[in-house]
Protein backbone atom coordinates (compact mmCIF):
# COMPACT_ATOMS: atom_id res chain seq x y z
CA UNK A 1 0.00 0.00 0.00
CA UNK A 2 0.97 3.49 -0.40
CA UNK A 3 2.28 5.78 1.97
CA UNK A 4 -1.44 7.41 2.77
CA UNK A 5 -1.54 3.97 4.78
CA UNK A 6 1.31 4.21 6.40
CA UNK A 7 -0.77 4.77 9.54
CA UNK A 8 -4.00 3.06 9.30
CA UNK A 9 -3.12 0.16 10.88
CA UNK A 10 -2.09 1.81 13.89
CA UNK A 11 -5.10 4.10 13.91
CA UNK A 12 -7.65 1.06 13.11
CA UNK A 13 -5.81 -1.24 16.40
CA UNK A 14 -7.09 1.36 18.68
CA UNK A 15 -10.69 1.16 17.64
CA UNK A 16 -12.95 -2.42 18.34
CA UNK A 17 -14.98 -2.11 14.94
CA UNK A 18 -14.91 -4.23 12.12
CA UNK A 19 -13.13 -2.54 9.47
CA UNK A 20 -14.48 -2.75 5.71
CA UNK A 21 -11.79 -2.53 3.33
CA UNK A 22 -9.32 -4.64 5.47
CA UNK A 23 -9.36 -7.89 7.57
CA UNK A 24 -6.56 -9.23 10.07
CA UNK A 25 -3.38 -8.15 9.21
CA UNK A 26 -4.66 -4.97 6.91
CA UNK A 27 -5.02 -7.21 4.22
CA UNK A 28 -7.57 -6.15 1.50
CA UNK A 29 -10.90 -7.82 1.30
CA UNK A 30 -11.78 -9.63 -1.59
CA UNK A 31 -14.19 -7.17 -2.41
CA UNK A 32 -11.94 -4.04 -2.04
CA UNK A 33 -8.52 -5.82 -3.96
CA UNK A 34 -8.80 -3.57 -6.51
CA UNK A 35 -9.60 -0.60 -4.87
CA UNK A 36 -6.24 -1.18 -2.84
CA UNK A 37 -4.44 -2.10 -5.84
CA UNK A 38 -5.84 1.62 -7.59
CA UNK A 39 -5.15 3.51 -4.09
CA UNK A 40 -1.71 2.19 -3.85
CA UNK A 41 -0.58 3.89 -6.75
CA UNK A 42 -1.69 7.39 -6.16
CA UNK A 43 0.00 9.79 -4.67
CA UNK A 44 -1.51 12.29 -1.83
CA UNK A 45 -1.23 15.06 -4.59
CA UNK A 46 -3.68 12.54 -7.32
CA UNK A 47 -5.87 12.12 -3.98
CA UNK A 48 -5.56 15.82 -3.33
CA UNK A 49 -6.56 16.82 -7.01
CA UNK A 50 -9.32 14.21 -7.40
CA UNK A 51 -10.99 15.48 -4.31
CA UNK A 52 -10.93 18.70 -5.10
CA UNK A 53 -12.14 18.45 -8.58
CA UNK A 54 -15.59 16.33 -7.33
CA UNK A 55 -16.06 18.95 -4.54
CA UNK A 56 -16.04 21.74 -7.59
CA UNK A 57 -18.22 19.43 -9.77
CA UNK A 58 -20.69 19.32 -6.88
CA UNK A 59 -20.57 22.68 -6.54
CA UNK A 60 -21.52 23.87 -9.70
CA UNK A 61 -23.92 21.60 -10.14
CA UNK A 62 -25.46 22.88 -7.39
CA UNK A 63 -25.08 19.44 -4.79
CA UNK A 64 -24.99 21.34 -1.83
CA UNK A 65 -26.20 20.85 1.79
CA UNK A 66 -27.39 23.60 4.34
CA UNK A 67 -24.92 23.69 7.33
CA UNK A 68 -25.53 25.74 10.28
CA UNK A 69 -26.57 28.00 7.28
CA UNK A 70 -24.02 28.00 4.73
CA UNK A 71 -24.39 26.32 1.45
CA UNK A 72 -21.36 23.47 1.23
CA UNK A 73 -20.66 21.06 -1.32
CA UNK A 74 -21.75 18.11 0.28
CA UNK A 75 -18.99 15.88 1.06
CA UNK A 76 -17.56 12.85 -0.72
CA UNK A 77 -14.26 10.02 -0.27
CA UNK A 78 -12.68 8.97 -2.48
CA UNK A 79 -12.95 5.41 -1.32
CA UNK A 80 -16.11 3.93 -1.84
CA UNK A 81 -17.45 1.48 0.02
CA UNK A 82 -17.83 -1.95 -1.14
CA UNK A 83 -20.39 -4.59 -0.64
CA UNK A 84 -20.41 -7.94 -1.86
CA UNK A 85 -23.09 -9.66 -4.09
CA UNK A 86 -23.70 -12.56 -1.54
CA UNK A 87 -24.09 -9.85 1.79
CA UNK A 88 -26.47 -7.35 -0.72
CA UNK A 89 -28.63 -9.77 -1.26
CA UNK A 90 -29.45 -10.72 2.15
CA UNK A 91 -29.36 -6.88 2.79
CA UNK A 92 -31.75 -6.69 0.11
CA UNK A 93 -34.30 -9.22 1.58
CA UNK A 94 -34.09 -7.64 4.75
CA UNK A 95 -34.97 -4.38 4.16
CA UNK A 96 -38.02 -5.51 1.68
CA UNK A 97 -39.02 -7.77 4.45
CA UNK A 98 -38.79 -4.61 6.83
CA UNK A 99 -41.13 -2.75 4.42
CA UNK A 100 -44.09 -4.79 3.97
CA UNK A 101 -44.15 -5.55 7.49
CA UNK A 102 -44.22 -1.77 8.28
CA UNK A 103 -46.45 -1.41 5.26
CA UNK A 104 -48.95 -3.47 7.09
CA UNK A 105 -48.64 -2.33 10.34
CA UNK A 106 -49.61 0.90 9.57
CA UNK A 107 -52.55 -0.36 7.11
CA UNK A 108 -53.79 -2.52 10.29
CA UNK A 109 -52.58 0.97 12.90
CA UNK A 110 -55.29 3.13 10.63
CA UNK A 111 -58.34 0.71 10.46
CA UNK A 112 -58.56 -2.60 12.58
CA UNK A 113 -55.96 -1.81 14.47
CA UNK A 114 -55.74 -6.53 14.95
CA UNK A 115 -51.96 -6.23 16.40
CA UNK A 116 -53.76 -4.37 19.58
CA UNK A 117 -55.86 -6.56 20.53
CA UNK A 118 -53.94 -9.41 19.66
CA UNK A 119 -51.37 -8.33 22.15
CA UNK A 120 -48.35 -8.15 19.99
CA UNK A 121 -48.48 -4.04 20.72
CA UNK A 122 -49.96 -2.46 23.54
CA UNK A 123 -52.71 0.56 22.40
CA UNK A 124 -50.50 3.48 23.98
CA UNK A 125 -47.53 3.04 21.98
CA UNK A 126 -49.47 4.06 18.49
CA UNK A 127 -51.99 6.99 20.28
CA UNK A 128 -49.20 8.24 22.11
CA UNK A 129 -46.85 8.66 19.01
CA UNK A 130 -46.42 12.30 17.86
CA UNK A 131 -46.63 11.09 14.60
CA UNK A 132 -49.99 8.93 14.68
CA UNK A 133 -52.71 11.16 13.00
CA UNK A 134 -56.56 10.64 13.37
CA UNK A 135 -57.09 12.42 10.83
CA UNK A 136 -56.48 9.98 7.73
CA UNK A 137 -57.98 6.89 10.25
CA UNK A 138 -60.48 4.61 8.91
CA UNK A 139 -59.66 4.96 5.07
CA UNK A 140 -57.24 3.74 2.61
CA UNK A 141 -54.97 5.60 0.44
CA UNK A 142 -55.69 5.73 -3.22
CA UNK A 143 -53.09 3.33 -5.27
CA UNK A 144 -53.34 0.81 -0.96
CA UNK A 145 -49.82 1.70 -0.84
CA UNK A 146 -48.69 4.06 1.87
CA UNK A 147 -45.00 3.42 2.41
CA UNK A 148 -44.15 5.02 -1.51
CA UNK A 149 -40.61 5.48 -0.81
CA UNK A 150 -38.50 4.33 2.41
CA UNK A 151 -34.54 4.91 3.66
CA UNK A 152 -34.19 2.04 6.30
CA UNK A 153 -30.36 3.22 8.12
CA UNK A 154 -28.43 -0.09 8.15
CA UNK A 155 -25.03 -0.15 10.63
CA UNK A 156 -22.29 -2.85 11.39
CA UNK A 157 -21.39 -3.56 14.68
CA UNK A 158 -17.84 -4.76 15.74
CA UNK A 159 -18.62 -8.66 14.67
CA UNK A 160 -19.58 -7.49 11.17
CA UNK A 161 -22.95 -8.00 11.88
CA UNK A 162 -25.16 -5.82 9.98
CA UNK A 163 -28.28 -4.24 12.14
CA UNK A 164 -31.35 -2.10 11.41
CA UNK A 165 -30.46 1.36 13.75
CA UNK A 166 -33.62 3.23 12.30
CA UNK A 167 -36.34 3.24 9.89
CA UNK A 168 -37.47 6.29 7.60
CA UNK A 169 -40.88 6.04 5.80
CA UNK A 170 -41.86 9.73 5.79
CA UNK A 171 -40.00 12.01 4.11
CA UNK A 172 -36.42 9.82 3.38
CA UNK A 173 -33.99 11.91 1.81
CA UNK A 174 -30.25 11.36 0.47
CA UNK A 175 -31.16 9.78 -3.00
CA UNK A 176 -29.95 12.58 -4.90
CA UNK A 177 -26.47 11.82 -3.18
CA UNK A 178 -26.55 8.08 -4.18
CA UNK A 179 -26.84 9.28 -7.86
CA UNK A 180 -24.90 12.25 -7.96
CA UNK A 181 -22.46 9.97 -5.78
CA UNK A 182 -21.97 7.49 -8.30
CA UNK A 183 -21.36 9.67 -11.66
CA UNK A 184 -18.41 11.42 -9.61
CA UNK A 185 -17.16 7.92 -8.61
CA UNK A 186 -16.87 6.92 -12.14
CA UNK A 187 -14.80 10.00 -12.76
CA UNK A 188 -13.02 10.31 -9.49
CA UNK A 189 -11.51 6.99 -9.22
CA UNK A 190 -12.25 5.32 -13.19
CA UNK A 191 -9.32 2.47 -12.41
CA UNK A 192 -11.30 1.19 -10.27
CA UNK A 193 -14.64 1.51 -11.08
CA UNK A 194 -14.30 0.39 -14.57
CA UNK A 195 -12.72 -2.70 -13.50
CA UNK A 196 -15.30 -4.05 -11.03
CA UNK A 197 -19.03 -5.34 -12.28
CA UNK A 198 -20.84 -2.60 -10.22
CA UNK A 199 -24.28 -2.43 -9.99
CA UNK A 200 -26.13 0.70 -11.25
CA UNK A 201 -27.97 2.96 -9.60
CA UNK A 202 -29.94 5.18 -12.27
CA UNK A 203 -32.59 3.34 -12.81
CA UNK A 204 -34.22 4.72 -9.51
CA UNK A 205 -35.75 7.72 -10.98
CA UNK A 206 -37.54 5.07 -13.52
CA UNK A 207 -38.80 2.75 -10.84
CA UNK A 208 -40.14 5.83 -8.60
CA UNK A 209 -42.02 7.48 -11.24
CA UNK A 210 -43.33 3.94 -12.44
CA UNK A 211 -44.59 3.14 -8.54
CA UNK A 212 -45.89 6.66 -7.92
CA UNK A 213 -48.44 6.07 -11.42
CA UNK A 214 -48.94 2.67 -10.60
CA UNK A 215 -50.32 3.59 -7.78
CA UNK A 216 -52.88 6.68 -8.86
CA UNK A 217 -56.25 6.98 -7.94
CA UNK A 218 -58.29 4.27 -10.22
CA UNK A 219 -59.88 5.83 -13.44
CA UNK A 220 -56.61 8.24 -14.24
CA UNK A 221 -55.34 6.86 -17.42
CA UNK A 222 -52.45 8.59 -17.62
CA UNK A 223 -51.72 9.94 -13.94
CA UNK A 224 -49.90 13.67 -13.66
CA UNK A 225 -47.26 13.08 -11.08
CA UNK A 226 -45.79 16.12 -9.03
CA UNK A 227 -43.16 16.88 -6.82
CA UNK A 228 -43.83 18.81 -3.37
CA UNK A 229 -41.82 20.76 -2.02
CA UNK A 230 -40.94 23.34 0.36
CA UNK A 231 -39.44 25.56 -1.97
CA UNK A 232 -35.80 26.91 -2.45
CA UNK A 233 -34.92 27.36 0.65
CA UNK A 234 -35.12 23.73 1.94
CA UNK A 235 -32.10 21.90 2.79
CA UNK A 236 -32.94 19.35 0.54
CA UNK A 237 -33.77 21.75 -2.33
CA UNK A 238 -31.57 20.07 -4.95
CA UNK A 239 -33.18 16.74 -4.49
CA UNK A 240 -36.72 17.96 -4.60
CA UNK A 241 -34.87 19.90 -8.51
CA UNK A 242 -32.94 16.36 -9.41
CA UNK A 243 -35.97 13.85 -8.73
CA UNK A 244 -38.25 16.03 -10.74
CA UNK A 245 -36.43 16.65 -13.87
CA UNK A 246 -35.13 12.90 -13.85
CA UNK A 247 -38.78 11.51 -13.90
CA UNK A 248 -39.68 14.07 -15.99
CA UNK A 249 -42.54 15.81 -13.86
CA UNK A 250 -43.45 19.40 -11.94
CA UNK A 251 -41.89 20.87 -9.18
CA UNK A 252 -44.53 22.87 -7.48
CA UNK A 253 -44.90 24.64 -4.11
CA UNK A 254 -47.85 24.46 -2.02
CA UNK A 255 -49.42 27.74 -3.58
CA UNK A 256 -49.19 25.98 -6.77
CA UNK A 257 -51.79 23.80 -6.52
CA UNK A 258 -55.66 24.34 -5.61
CA UNK A 259 -58.51 21.83 -4.59
CA UNK A 260 -61.98 22.13 -5.34
CA UNK A 261 -64.78 19.62 -4.95
CA UNK A 262 -62.27 17.17 -3.03
CA UNK A 263 -59.41 16.94 -6.12
CA UNK A 264 -56.66 18.43 -6.55
CA UNK A 265 -55.61 20.92 -9.51
CA UNK A 266 -52.47 22.39 -10.59
CA UNK A 267 -52.20 25.93 -11.50
CA UNK A 268 -50.23 26.29 -15.10
CA UNK A 269 -49.32 28.49 -17.61
CA UNK A 270 -51.68 27.10 -19.47
CA UNK A 271 -54.21 26.70 -17.09
CA UNK A 272 -55.42 24.25 -14.49
CA UNK A 273 -54.41 20.63 -14.70
CA UNK A 274 -55.83 17.68 -12.29
CA UNK A 275 -52.70 16.19 -10.53
CA UNK A 276 -53.23 12.44 -9.72
CA UNK A 277 -50.14 11.56 -7.61
CA UNK A 278 -48.42 14.15 -4.82
CA UNK A 279 -44.73 12.94 -4.20
CA UNK A 280 -44.25 14.86 -1.26
CA UNK A 281 -41.29 16.43 0.51
CA UNK A 282 -42.96 18.19 3.59
CA UNK A 283 -43.88 16.81 6.67
CA UNK A 284 -47.63 16.11 7.71
CA UNK A 285 -48.05 18.84 9.94
CA UNK A 286 -47.55 21.22 7.68
CA UNK A 287 -49.56 19.42 4.89
CA UNK A 288 -52.87 20.81 5.01
CA UNK A 289 -54.06 24.28 7.17
CA UNK A 290 -57.11 22.73 6.87
CA UNK A 291 -56.49 19.85 9.34
CA UNK A 292 -52.98 20.25 10.72
CA UNK A 293 -51.31 23.28 11.51
CA UNK A 294 -53.51 26.28 10.05
CA UNK A 295 -50.48 28.68 10.01
CA UNK A 296 -48.76 27.05 7.92
CA UNK A 297 -48.33 28.28 4.04
CA UNK A 298 -46.53 25.66 2.60
CA UNK A 299 -49.66 22.89 2.00
CA UNK A 300 -52.59 22.88 0.30
CA UNK A 301 -56.00 23.69 1.96
CA UNK A 302 -57.97 20.57 1.14
CA UNK A 303 -55.59 18.18 0.11
CA UNK A 304 -56.62 15.87 3.05
CA UNK A 305 -60.22 15.49 2.03
CA UNK A 306 -59.24 14.72 -1.57
CA UNK A 307 -56.76 11.89 -0.03
CA UNK A 308 -59.93 10.78 1.77
CA UNK A 309 -62.22 10.80 -1.18
CA UNK A 310 -59.68 8.52 -3.23
CA UNK A 311 -58.68 11.66 -5.93
CA UNK A 312 -55.27 11.77 -5.26
CA UNK A 313 -52.83 9.54 -4.12
CA UNK A 314 -50.51 11.15 -1.46
CA UNK A 315 -47.10 9.46 -1.53
CA UNK A 316 -45.57 8.84 0.90
CA UNK A 317 -49.01 8.69 3.23
CA UNK A 318 -50.14 10.93 5.59
CA UNK A 319 -49.37 9.32 9.28
CA UNK A 320 -46.27 6.99 8.26
CA UNK A 321 -44.27 8.70 11.25
CA UNK A 322 -46.01 6.61 13.39
CA UNK A 323 -43.73 3.43 11.91
CA UNK A 324 -40.78 6.04 12.28
CA UNK A 325 -41.00 5.94 16.14
CA UNK A 326 -38.13 4.82 17.54
CA UNK A 327 -40.00 3.08 20.66
CA UNK A 328 -42.20 1.15 17.75
CA UNK A 329 -38.98 0.37 16.12
CA UNK A 330 -38.23 -1.80 18.80
CA UNK A 331 -40.97 -3.71 18.34
CA UNK A 332 -40.57 -4.24 14.44
CA UNK A 333 -39.33 -7.63 14.72
CA UNK A 334 -42.79 -9.38 16.78
CA UNK A 335 -44.32 -7.18 13.66
CA UNK A 336 -42.64 -9.18 11.16
CA UNK A 337 -43.34 -12.50 12.74
CA UNK A 338 -46.96 -11.52 13.46
CA UNK A 339 -48.02 -9.58 9.57
CA UNK A 340 -45.59 -11.83 7.50
CA UNK A 341 -45.16 -15.10 9.67
CA UNK A 342 -41.19 -14.69 9.44
CA UNK A 343 -38.39 -14.32 11.37
CA UNK A 344 -36.49 -11.01 11.08
CA UNK A 345 -33.75 -11.47 8.66
CA UNK A 346 -31.76 -8.27 9.59
CA UNK A 347 -31.80 -8.08 13.61
CA UNK A 348 -32.25 -4.86 15.47
CA UNK A 349 -29.96 -2.74 17.48
CA UNK A 350 -30.77 -4.25 20.85
CA UNK A 351 -33.21 -1.49 22.51
CA UNK A 352 -33.90 -0.52 26.35
CA UNK A 353 -37.99 1.13 26.45
CA UNK A 354 -37.63 3.21 29.14
CA UNK A 355 -41.42 3.30 29.49
CA UNK A 356 -40.24 0.17 31.26
CA UNK A 357 -39.91 0.70 34.98
CA UNK A 358 -37.25 -2.32 35.35
CA UNK A 359 -35.40 -1.04 31.97
CA UNK A 360 -34.96 2.58 32.99
CA UNK A 361 -33.74 1.32 36.29
CA UNK A 362 -31.42 -0.23 34.44
CA UNK A 363 -30.36 2.74 32.29
CA UNK A 364 -30.43 5.23 34.43
CA UNK A 365 -27.38 3.20 36.60
CA UNK A 366 -25.58 3.31 33.07
CA UNK A 367 -26.42 6.10 31.28
CA UNK A 368 -22.74 6.65 30.83
CA UNK A 369 -22.41 3.56 28.82
CA UNK A 370 -24.81 3.90 26.76
CA UNK A 371 -26.50 5.75 23.53
CA UNK A 372 -30.08 7.27 24.69
CA UNK A 373 -32.16 8.58 21.81
CA UNK A 374 -35.78 10.87 21.46
CA UNK A 375 -38.20 8.40 19.91
CA UNK A 376 -39.11 11.50 18.15
CA UNK A 377 -35.83 12.75 16.45
CA UNK A 378 -34.08 13.04 13.16
CA UNK A 379 -31.03 13.84 12.09
CA UNK A 380 -29.44 12.77 15.04
CA UNK A 381 -31.03 15.54 16.88
CA UNK A 382 -31.27 15.21 20.53
CA UNK A 383 -29.34 11.69 21.25
CA UNK A 384 -26.71 11.62 24.09
CA UNK A 385 -23.60 9.34 23.69
CA UNK A 386 -22.76 8.64 27.33
CA UNK A 387 -19.10 7.81 27.09
CA UNK A 388 -18.43 11.44 25.56
CA UNK A 389 -21.13 13.31 27.42
CA UNK A 390 -20.39 15.10 30.56
CA UNK A 391 -21.77 14.97 34.46
CA UNK A 392 -24.06 17.82 33.82
CA UNK A 393 -25.03 17.06 30.26
CA UNK A 394 -26.14 12.96 32.11
CA UNK A 395 -27.89 14.97 34.92
CA UNK A 396 -29.93 16.80 32.38
CA UNK A 397 -31.00 13.91 30.18
CA UNK A 398 -31.26 11.94 33.54
CA UNK A 399 -34.06 14.70 34.16
CA UNK A 400 -35.67 14.42 30.97
CA UNK A 401 -36.12 10.67 30.86
CA UNK A 402 -37.65 11.03 34.37
CA UNK A 403 -39.77 13.24 33.04
CA UNK A 404 -41.14 11.63 29.74
CA UNK A 405 -40.15 8.03 30.17
CA UNK A 406 -42.11 7.18 26.56
CA UNK A 407 -40.22 10.15 24.61
CA UNK A 408 -36.89 8.05 25.23
CA UNK A 409 -34.86 4.69 24.17
CA UNK A 410 -31.61 3.94 25.12
CA UNK A 411 -29.13 1.29 22.82
CA UNK A 412 -25.63 0.20 23.52
CA UNK A 413 -23.04 2.12 21.97
CA UNK A 414 -22.37 0.42 18.76
CA UNK A 415 -18.82 0.84 17.15
CA UNK A 416 -19.73 1.24 13.73
CA UNK A 417 -17.75 -0.08 10.65
CA UNK A 418 -15.03 1.94 9.35
CA UNK A 419 -14.01 2.67 5.94
CA UNK A 420 -10.40 4.83 5.23
CA UNK A 421 -11.58 8.29 4.22
CA UNK A 422 -8.75 11.06 3.43
CA UNK A 423 -7.92 13.13 6.92
CA UNK A 424 -4.58 15.23 7.50
CA UNK A 425 -2.90 14.11 4.21
CA UNK A 426 -3.46 10.01 4.42
CA UNK A 427 -6.28 8.27 4.87
CA UNK A 428 -7.94 7.11 8.42
CA UNK A 429 -10.61 5.13 9.20
CA UNK A 430 -14.08 6.41 9.77
CA UNK A 431 -17.23 4.91 11.00
CA UNK A 432 -20.31 4.85 8.57
CA UNK A 433 -23.69 3.94 8.38
CA UNK A 434 -25.94 2.95 5.04
CA UNK A 435 -29.20 3.96 3.92
CA UNK A 436 -30.64 1.58 1.15
CA UNK A 437 -33.77 3.51 -0.33
CA UNK A 438 -36.75 1.07 -1.42
CA UNK A 439 -39.65 1.37 -3.64
CA UNK A 440 -43.14 -0.09 -3.23
CA UNK A 441 -45.68 -0.08 -6.26
CA UNK A 442 -48.05 -2.14 -3.80
CA UNK A 443 -46.71 -5.59 -6.01
CA UNK A 444 -42.81 -5.64 -5.22
CA UNK A 445 -40.61 -3.99 -3.20
CA UNK A 446 -37.61 -2.92 -5.15
CA UNK A 447 -34.33 -2.03 -2.89
CA UNK A 448 -32.11 0.21 -4.88
CA UNK A 449 -28.67 -1.52 -5.17
CA UNK A 450 -26.36 0.09 -2.63
CA UNK A 451 -27.84 3.53 -0.98
CA UNK A 452 -25.96 6.31 1.04
CA UNK A 453 -23.27 5.76 3.33
CA UNK A 454 -22.80 8.51 5.27
CA UNK A 455 -19.25 9.00 7.19
CA UNK A 456 -18.62 11.05 10.48
CA UNK A 457 -15.89 12.87 9.35
CA UNK A 458 -14.41 13.77 13.17
CA UNK A 459 -12.11 11.25 14.18
CA UNK A 460 -13.60 8.97 16.71
CA UNK A 461 -16.89 10.13 16.16
CA UNK A 462 -20.06 8.15 15.73
CA UNK A 463 -22.51 11.29 14.19
CA UNK A 464 -22.87 10.39 10.63
CA UNK A 465 -25.90 13.02 10.04
CA UNK A 466 -25.17 15.52 7.23
CA UNK A 467 -26.69 18.08 9.54
CA UNK A 468 -24.05 17.44 12.15
CA UNK A 469 -21.05 18.04 9.61
CA UNK A 470 -21.20 13.98 8.17
CA UNK A 471 -19.93 12.82 4.72
CA UNK A 472 -20.50 10.57 2.36
CA UNK A 473 -19.10 7.62 0.07
CA UNK A 474 -20.50 5.90 -3.33
CA UNK A 475 -21.84 2.36 -2.64
CA UNK A 476 -20.98 -0.10 -4.69
CA UNK A 477 -22.52 -3.72 -4.90
CA UNK A 478 -20.49 -5.96 -6.86
CA UNK A 479 -22.84 -8.44 -9.43
CA UNK A 480 -22.27 -11.84 -9.89
CA UNK A 481 -22.99 -11.03 -14.00
CA UNK A 482 -19.86 -8.71 -14.82
CA UNK A 483 -22.54 -7.99 -17.93
CA UNK A 484 -23.16 -5.16 -15.45
CA UNK A 485 -20.03 -3.60 -16.42
CA UNK A 486 -21.65 -2.50 -19.48
CA UNK A 487 -23.98 -0.36 -18.10
CA UNK A 488 -21.86 1.30 -15.65
CA UNK A 489 -19.65 3.30 -17.99
CA UNK A 490 -22.46 4.89 -19.31
CA UNK A 491 -23.63 6.63 -15.90
CA UNK A 492 -20.71 9.40 -15.89
CA UNK A 493 -21.68 10.42 -19.26
CA UNK A 494 -25.65 11.47 -17.90
CA UNK A 495 -26.17 14.88 -18.19
CA UNK A 496 -28.84 15.86 -16.22
CA UNK A 497 -30.28 19.34 -15.64
CA UNK A 498 -32.69 19.79 -12.49
CA UNK A 499 -35.72 21.45 -13.95
CA UNK A 500 -36.87 24.74 -12.23
CA UNK A 501 -39.85 25.06 -10.00
CA UNK A 502 -42.96 26.70 -11.29
CA UNK A 503 -44.05 28.26 -7.94
CA UNK A 504 -44.12 32.32 -7.95
CA UNK A 505 -41.29 33.70 -6.98
CA UNK A 506 -41.19 32.90 -2.76
CA UNK A 507 -39.92 35.12 0.49
CA UNK A 508 -37.12 34.33 2.30
CA UNK A 509 -38.29 32.19 5.34
CA UNK A 510 -36.21 29.35 6.13
CA UNK A 511 -38.16 25.82 5.35
CA UNK A 512 -36.67 23.07 6.54
CA UNK A 513 -37.43 19.28 6.08
CA UNK A 514 -36.43 17.20 8.72
CA UNK A 515 -33.25 15.73 7.79
CA UNK A 516 -34.17 11.80 7.99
Amino acid sequence: MSDLFADYAHAATRSTAYDEMFGAGQVPRAEYAQVASTLGELTLADVTARADSMARTFLDRGVTFDFAGEERPFPIDLVPRIISADTWQVLEHGVSQRVRALEAFLDDVYDRMSAVSDGVVPRSLITSSDHFHRQVSGFDPAGGVRIHVSGIDLVRDEAGTFRVLEDNVRVPSGVSYVIENRRAMAKGLPEAFGQQPVRPVDDYPRRLLTALRKTAPSGAEDPTVVVLTPGVYNSAYFEHTLLAGLMGVELVEGRDLICRANRVYMRTTAGEQRVDVIYKRIDDEFLDPQQFRSDSVLGCPGIVNAARAGNVTIANAIGNGVADDKLVYSYVPDLIRYYLGEEPVVPNVDTFRLEDPQAREEVMDRLEELVVKPVAGSGGKGLVIGPAASKAELEELRAKVLQDPRGWIAQPVLQLSTVPTMSGGQFSPRHVDLRPFAINDGDDVWVLPGGLTRVALKEGSLIVNSSQGGGSKDTWVLADDSAQLARQTAEADVAVAPVQSTAWPVDPEPRHEPEQ
